[in-house]
């Protein structure tokens, strides 16, 4: 027997009397520890100090160039998704998380060896290449377990998980600062030995993750629940396979829907800083901009539990024409409240925003379920996350360019992110027309029970 047998599906098939609820811990150990993505622009700073010490020489880094860090980890992220999700369903959840543990963490310590050595490629390698390879089996790997785990709740099930993500950079960012002051000497900023730590502790974290999940054993069901004689509008009982599914309307359209809310909302949530600042000049200070952020971070997180869990109640379909309608108005009253003056509610047009952009994220995997079945949500999912790729660079480009190109034609920084607003809600109206557009799959995509097995390797 192979020693890495244990990662094999079959030895992860849960034994009567497990419990479910086990399983959403296990998919917060992985969540949790690679949502420190968000948090990892804590270290940009340090990087450009690290030959100086207390100020950039003229060898050290960019900001510029370390930019690309993140970038190149969001962009590997949703490619590894979408390559590696047929390899993650067919393998089962623990195998992927183990190789998301090694990436992730093998990402951090082959960074801290580019850092030692000054060599910002391979930290490109490291933490952009490898660990984003572990951000992309790392996200998608729970998902079609918990679906599986709670058919009478995915939403609330995937939305615990994806929770975790967007919490993730609040244990990061403090954890990751105080590391570096206590490992900073006179002679280095600490970056190198902190990546050391965090890789060693998400790896360790991510790999009892990987220990505890398991998959429900075929046929199983939730003590008590009877699956519904008559499903529910746009619900679907059979499966579409994979590569299938990306030949149908819905895929394409859900994938519109997600790149919509999720450009409404990240290109605000990279700039929230300088643009609570600059809209109420005097009355934000820095101070008060990161408690903004920390406010926002808050409201990530919980929206992606609340929306995700009211979609079990209302539907996938109504939750996103929710938060299309809801998210239309308030980027149409933001520039109102900001040339009024009225900062409350100013702030609470984003923070729910923010709430709806978080929930999002947590609500497609279960509209992904709805209609495609639960066999492929995984590797379907994974192929999706690419809107998220798109999104990560129209958000911040329709906010940066535009504010500029505002600011360099006159216009009063108070009022550069008036029209960015504007075409943000322009855009949430595309999104509202896709979800609009969405239907049952045709029949002639679901797969029969003889292809199922073929495919499963039953039989």
């Amino acid at each position: 027997m192979s020693v890495l047998s244990f990662l094999d599906r079959s030895r992860t098939i849960a034994k009567p009397g497990f419990s479910r609820w086990m399983v959403p811990p296990a998919a917060l150990c992985i969540h949790l520890c690679i949502g420190q993505v968000y948090a990892f622009s804590v270290f940009n700073l340090p990087m450009t100090k690290l030959i100086g010490i207390t100020k950039s020489a003229p060898d050290d880094w960019k900001l510029t160039e370390l930019g690309w860090i993140f970038s190149i980890a969001i962009f590997v992220l949703g490619d590894s998704a979408a390559l590696l999700g047929r390899w993650v369903e067919e393998g089962g959840p623990r195998r992927a998380m183990f190789a998301a543990a090694l990436c992730f963490g093998g990402g951090f310590l082959l960074s801290a060896y580019g850092v030692s050595v000054h060599n910002l490629w391979i930290v490109y390698l490291g933490y952009g290449v490898l660990g984003g390879v572990g951000l992309g089996l790392g996200y998608i790997s729970p998902v079609s377990t918990l679906i599986k785990w709670f058919p009478d709740r995915p939403g609330m099930a995937t939305g615990m998980a994806i929770m975790g993500f967007g919490g993730g950079a609040m244990i990061a960012s403090p954890l990751s600062v105080w590391l570096m002051s206590v490992l900073s000497t006179s002679t280095h900023v600490g970056v190198a030995g902190t990546f050391v730590v965090l890789g060693l502790i998400y790896a360790f974290f991510m790999l009892v993750g990987a220990a505890i999940v398991r998959v429900p054993a075929p046929g199983w069901k939730p003590e008590g629940y009877v699956p519904p004689a008559q499903p529910k509008k746009l619900v679907t009982t059979r499966d579409v396979y994979v590569y299938q599914a990306l030949k149908t309307p819905q895929f394409w359209l859900i994938w519109i829907v997600l790149c919509m809310n999720v450009t409404a909302g990240i290109g605000v949530l990279g700039q929230a800083s300088a643009m609570s600042q600059e809209m109420f000049p005097g009355r934000i200070t820095a101070a008060a901009a990161g408690g903004f952020v920390g406010l926002l971070s808050l409201f990530n997180m919980a929206g992606r539990f609340f929306w995700a869990s009211t979609s079990d109640v209302i539907g996938r379909k109504n939750t996103y024409f929710v938060f299309f309608v809801l998210g239309f108005v308030l980027y149409a009253l933001a520039p109102y409240f900001g040339a009024q003056g009225n900062l409350p509610l100013f702030i609470l047009c984003f923070l729910i925003i923010i709430s709806m952009y978080g929930g999002g994220f947590a609500t497609v995997p279960a509209y992904l379920k709805d209609m495609f079945g639960t066999r492929y949500v995984g590797a379907i999912h994974g192929w999706l996350i690419t809107a998220w790729s798109v999104a990560g660079v129209l958000g911040p480009v329709l906010v940066n360019y535009l504010r500029q190109y505002q600011i360099d034609s006159g216009v009063p920084k108070a009022q550069a992110y008036n029209v960015t607003m504007y075409i943000m809600a322009g855009l949430l109206v595309v999104g509202f027309i896709a979800n609009f557009l969405i239907k049952a799959v045709d029949d002639r995509h679901h797969m029969d029970l003889e292809t199922t097995d073929d495919v499963i390797g039953v039989g």
